[in-house]
């Protein structure tokens, strides 16, 4: 193999140059797309949790370790707390941190070593139920304000129904308490949980119901996980309020309750208000109710004061209404001479200048029976001349009338076109003529022509 020649065209074209953040982008990309997601088991070790929530630790085995983050959000559903020491099982996403070039593990969810298959049931169940809308923020029910007695469903040798009973009796000893008892941990413990649940459902005797027991493993709280026991409680007609293990445990009942506590004391508390704070606030709202009647009253009193001064003595105001009904009648009687007054006058007047111009009938009607006399004179004189010219007329028309000609034994020829024909210049031997007569008509061949 020869040397490249110095001016080989595949060495004067430079390789790129990658900038670091480029690089960093490409290499998470290529890891991201090289690996899916998947289970990584070790120890937590330097655990840091930041203000913002999210949790920052390593995972660690005997020869190695990584870096790894869970932000808050995925912390928040972890359902219990990170400790350092912890052999855990975590569901992660192969990364790289861009900013520092950090290779590190984007942790999806993780689950306690040994606990593992429990843990993936819970998940699954949790998943199930929350795509039916089992968890759904607008169908849980507000818990009531007032309540007058509260269910408790636990067992009644745990320490959770002591804790309860004391704090209700603290807070509020007016509220009287039934309990439903059950076995809270064991293979029959979740059927027997479901089962008092819906006999408290059913009594309906309860305005709330507080579902409780003391902290545990997994295992120990695992009859609260049961499906049949999240359906129970959104069964249920009564508000069910959840006070299960400690504030780091969470279980699928928790999540179908309407209002969930991090402990049974917690969930006593939300169950029934403290006595001595509404009778402050009953206190309160007493003497503000004071203040307002007080104040009511001081304004009707200042408003029947004013109407007082204003209000005038029914006979006075008769008296004041009868002078003014007299003071009418005065001015209507004056109004009404006037007028009839002024309607005298005017009808003299109108009855002076009625004589003046009244007309003479007597005249006038034998001027009348003398215009009628003539117009029946001229009348019968127009007749009779009209008649006359008619007479006239009428002869002047009868010799015109050729019909009255045709009388007399003449006749009218016309051509085929109906022209009345005047000569015999006109014809032809064998033209059509029509021949009227005075009654009838007929039709003539030319046979010859004499002019």
């Amino acid at each position: 193999m020869t040397d490249p020649s110095p001016f080989d065209a595949s060495l004067a074209t430079p390789a790129p140059v990658l900038t670091v953040s480029l690089l960093n982008r490409l290499a998470r990309e290529r890891l991201e797309s090289a690996f899916p997601l998947c289970w990584v088991a070790g120890e937590i070790s330097n655990l840091t949790v930041a203000a913002s929530g999210h949790a920052y630790f390593s995972l660690k085995d005997g020869s190695a370790q990584v870096r790894c983050v869970m932000f808050r959000n995925r912390a928040q559903t972890l359902g219990w707390r990170l400790e350092n020491g912890q052999h855990v099982e975590a569901r992660v996403l192969v990364t790289l941190y861009e900013a520092r070039g950090d290779f590190q593990l984007n942790v999806e969810t993780a689950r306690q070593a040994g606990v593992g298959n429990l843990y993936e049931q819970y998940l699954r169940l949790k998943d199930k139920l929350e795509r039916e809308g089992l968890f759904a923020g607008e169908i849980k029910r507000p818990l009531p304000y007032f309540p007058r007695r509260i269910g408790i469903v636990t067992s009644p040798q745990g320490a959770a129904l002591r804790d309860v009973l004391t704090t209700l009796t603290r807070r509020a000893p007016q509220v009287s308490i039934v309990i439903y008892p059950t076995l809270v941990q064991g293979d029959t413990a979740p059927g027997q949980i479901a089962s008092a649940i819906g006999v408290a459902s059913e009594r309906h005797e309860c305005d709330a119901l507080i579902l409780c027991r003391g902290g545990g493993s997994l295992e120990d709280l695992w009859a609260f996980n049961a499906e049949s026991v999240a359906r129970a409680i959104r069964a249920c007609r009564i508000p069910v309020i959840t006070g299960i293990g400690h504030e780091t445990d969470f279980s699928i009942a928790d999540f179908a309750a309407d209002q969930r506590a991090a402990t049974p004391t917690a969930a006593a508390e939300l169950a029934a208000p403290e006595r001595s704070v509404l009778e402050n606030r009953l206190s309160d709202l007493r003497r503000a109710l004071k203040r307002l009647c007080e104040r009511g009253l001081e304004r009707q009193g200042q408003r029947v004061d004013m109407l007082s001064r204003r209000l005038i003595h029914p006979g006075q105001r008769l008296a004041q209404q009868r002078e003014l009904l007299t003071a009418y009648q005065r001015r209507l009687t004056a109004a009404l001479s006037q007028s009839t007054g002024r309607g005298s006058l005017q009808l003299a007047r109108l009855s002076q200048r009625l004589r003046l111009v009244r007309p003479d009938t007597a005249k006038q009607r034998g001027r009348l029976e003398m215009l009628e006399e003539r117009m029946h004179n001229a009348w019968f004189a127009a007749h009779g001349q009209r008649g006359a010219q008619l007479s006239r007329l009428d002869a002047s028309l009868a010799h015109l009338n050729p019909i009255g000609v045709l009388a007399r034994g003449y006749s009218i020829v016309t051509d085929a076109s109906g022209t009345i024909l005047r000569s015999s210049s006109t014809l032809e031997p064998n033209d059509c003529i029509t021949v009227c007569f005075h009654a009838g008509r007929a039709k003539a061949l030319i046979t010859s022509v004499q002019h």
